[in-house]
């Protein structure tokens, strides 16, 4: 058994950053490729466990002698999930949903021990974007830097301007809370 290696299930260069701020170095990342869509009537917190859970499974099949640890970011005015932005149309839309009110970006992280038991949370952050113009909108699509992000922004990036307050965890927003990560893995004796 491998007692403190860590897989982190993500293609995402933001968790490993995140992870490294709090003094954690995943011994692999890999991409965990799996089917990204919701369920029909899905709630959005429900769905980031999912995926989470989804992403750890996969990946702890062929290590089930290490630590697998996922998470998944779902961003969602009210109930409705607004998905990884892949298009100019995506950002736009998305840019107009979120401009003058607020959404939840829910966190979903799962952790698989050596051996198989599966822990996850859920942690939610209540986000408040202000109200922005078309010109703005347009200059932010142009930037680039949406592209892939849940909801079509990165509060660590341009959208930062637009970002009026939050309610919860920054680290959250930005891709894995970091409250919650620690004290699982702690909890589990990592």
């Amino acid at each position: 058994m491998a007692p403190n290696q860590l897989i982190l299930a993500s293609a995402s260069p933001r968790r490993v950053k995140l992870l490294e701020q709090i003094g954690v170095t995943p011994s692999l990342v890999i991409h965990a490729d799996i089917d990204e869509i919701p369920k029909k009537a899905e709630r959005p917190g429900e769905f980031a466990k999912r995926m989470a859970l989804a992403k750890a499974l996969k990946i702890s099949h062929s290590n089930g002698d290490k630590y697998v640890l996922a998470a998944d970011t779902v961003v969602a005015v009210g109930r409705t999930i607004l998905a990884k932005a892949e298009t100019k149309d995506d950002v736009r839309e998305f840019m107009k949903q979120l401009g003058g009110r607020n959404h939840r970006v829910y966190g979903g992280i799962c952790l698989i021990q050596p051996g198989g038991s599966v822990w996850q949370r859920l942690v939610e952050t209540r986000v408040f974007m202000r109200r922005l113009s078309s010109d703005e909108i347009s200059s932010y699509v142009d930037f680039d830097d949406w592209i892939g992000k849940a909801g079509g922004y990165a509060i660590q990036g341009k959208a930062a301007q637009y970002i009026k307050r939050i309610s919860g965890s920054y680290s959250n927003v930005v891709g894995l809370d970091l409250y919650t990560t620690s004290k699982l893995l702690r909890g589990v004796g990592f």
